[in-house]
């Protein structure tokens, strides 16, 4: 019952905190914060709103074996296609602000832990300028994505366990432009997963994080992680959370509305 009622109490907290953008007190933020919105206004996402309905329809039925915290509304281990799609996977608007973000990046290299049905992944390859690699742990799911963004030509599907996929896949890349944490959904894999990436950073990358208020676990994540020295800002939207690493900025961390 927790599991469900803390996400309740920690936007209750997130709506009594949030702040308008006139609290927004660098030129840049501002820039970022007034194209997000136009973004959301402007982007036409008909196309991929029409694969995620198909999703939505889809009532075949996979085993998904959970590595991490697991889904909150779906405890078993076969599960819908139409049930995952609508309870685990992000909203049109927070895809669009995923796939913003991507844009503001070089996005020559653009990796996602947690493809899920693979709706993200979509949007991500828009944005993506050279090649995205996205990555799933449960098999059944990813064969599932893999036939989603099957017109992207950008995308490269890594499947296994991240803690083994992903250092192995770090041996490649001189820089990460753009990360999307969006898998475990727990406080000690998230970290281990920013510990991984960390070194790959630079001043042009951008990482979001999803479900940072889900649970205790993953706001304490969330904290640990936006303090830490080479993040000089921070956006809070609820549903997800995105750091900066912009050289000139005062550090600083906003809880804006979406």
């Amino acid at each position: 019952m927790l599991e469900k009622i803390y996400p309740l109490l920690a936007y209750l907290k997130y709506f009594l905190r949030q702040e308008d953008r006139h609290s927004l007190q660098s030129p840049f933020s501002f820039k970022v914060y007034e194209g997000l919105k136009k973004n959301l206004k402007t982007n036409d996402d008909t196309e991929l709103k029409a694969l995620r309905k198909q999703l939505l329809q889809n009532h075949k039925k996979i085993t998904i074996q959970d590595f991490g915290a697991g889904s909150i509304h779906l405890k078993e281990p076969i599960r819908r296609i139409s049930d995952i799609t609508r309870h685990s996977t992000s909203s049109s608007k927070f895809s669009k602000l995923y796939q913003y973000f991507c844009s503001l990046t070089p996005a020559q290299t653009v990796i996602e832990l947690g493809t899920c049905v693979g709706i993200n992944t979509c949007y991500l390859a828009r944005a993506t300028k050279g090649k995205l690699y996205t990555f799933e742990g449960a098999e059944e799911l990813a064969k599932v994505a893999r036939n989603t963004f099957s017109n992207f030509s950008k995308v490269s599907l890594l499947i296994g366990q991240i803690e083994i996929t992903l250092p192995e896949f770090l041996k490649r890349p001189n820089k990460l432009d753009f990360v999307l944490i969006d898998a475990h959904h727990a406080y000690q894999p998230t970290l281990t997963f920013w510990e991984h990436i960390t070194p790959f950073l630079n001043e042009d990358s951008i990482v979001a994080i999803g479900d940072i208020h889900r649970s205790k676990e993953m706001e304490q994540a969330w904290h640990t992680i936006k303090d830490s020295p080479s993040v000089t800002m921070s956006m809070d939207f609820y549903e997800c959370g995105i750091l900066f690493f912009k050289k000139g900025l005062n550090k600083k961390h906003y809880i804006l509305h979406y």
